[in-house]
């Protein structure tokens, strides 16, 4: 018998397989206290503000995600799909298309986003898809490329962001920068290029904060989704309490703080460090 845990812990790693066990966990929805890691109820999506985490290339979390997801709109919710994938300064681009009707296909609306070729977008096409299905809006939670490297030369201030950023913030992003650069960034750069992760993790916040009232999903990697540095430490208090945090990992990641989190195997890659040190 399933139930609901008063204390969050690590335990070993569970394995769990497809999405039967998102669909699982979601039946739990009477659950009032958070569930521990790696059980099938880690992916209930039962508060109106859901921040939920990914490796970008992990085939199986995608389709956990996807029908965590199913499952929430199966209750009843409409909520607003955010996603990490569209750069905010084609919201208008987005707004126009979803206008249209007979309302468009998922590849019109990448195509309006003007979808970079860096996201795999057979991965997140089937999101795009579900929310026209369902007719809910969609919207772009990321900082572009180019809005990125002003903000890296000009700072937060001159941008609209909030430039009072706790100097372990900005640590804990640099080292997660050099970290994942192979140790080939300098410590002066990688603390440029964490002003351009603040601002992203400020903008999602922004969004998530204007959508609370109907309730929203964000799609974004697990470093935004973070409770130390993400998005979620720049929500205001009200919202906070409203939303849920869901780090979706690859088996190893035992370090990361989130509200709850699951494990699934490592995605079969290549190792990036190798092309990099090679360049």
């Amino acid at each position: 018998m399933l139930r609901c845990w008063r204390h969050r812990t690590l335990r070993p790693v569970v394995r769990l397989s497809g999405a039967v066990s998102a669909v699982l966990g979601l039946a739990l929805a009477g659950c009032a206290t958070p569930p521990l890691p790696d059980t099938p109820d880690a992916l209930l999506l039962n508060q109106p503000v859901v921040l939920l985490g990914e490796v970008h290339d992990n085939a199986a979390q995608h389709r956990l995600r996807l029908s965590a997801i199913e499952a929430l709109l199966a209750s009843g919710a409409r909520p607003v799909l955010a996603l990490e994938q569209f750069d905010r300064q084609h919201q208008a681009a987005i707004d126009a298309v979803l206008a249209q009707s007979p309302r468009p296909d998922a590849d019109a609306v990448i195509a309006a986003a003007q979808g970079a070729k860096g996201w795999d977008w057979a991965f997140y096409r089937p999101f795009i898809a579900l929310a026209l299905q369902h007719g809910l809006p969609i919207v772009a939670a990321n900082v572009g490329t180019a809005e990125a490297r002003s903000i890296m030369r000009d700072g937060l201030a001159a941008h609209g962001f909030v430039a009072e950023v706790p100097a372990a913030v900005m640590q804990a992003h640099s080292e997660q920068i050099v970290a994942s650069h192979c140790g080939m960034v300098k410590a002066q750069t990688a603390a440029r290029m964490a002003l351009a992760q603040v601002a992203r993790d400020q903008f999602m916040a922004s969004v998530l904060q204007a959508h609370a009232g109907r309730g929203v999903v964000l799609l974004a990697g697990n470093g935004h989704v973070r409770t130390d540095v993400g998005a979620p430490r720049w929500l205001s208090a009200t919202t906070r309490q409203r939303s849920v945090a869901i780090g979706v990992l690859e088996n190893g990641d035992l370090d990361t703080p989130y509200d709850r989190w699951l494990h699934t195997p490592v995605q079969d890659r290549r190792d990036p460090c190798e092309g990099m040190r090679k360049n």
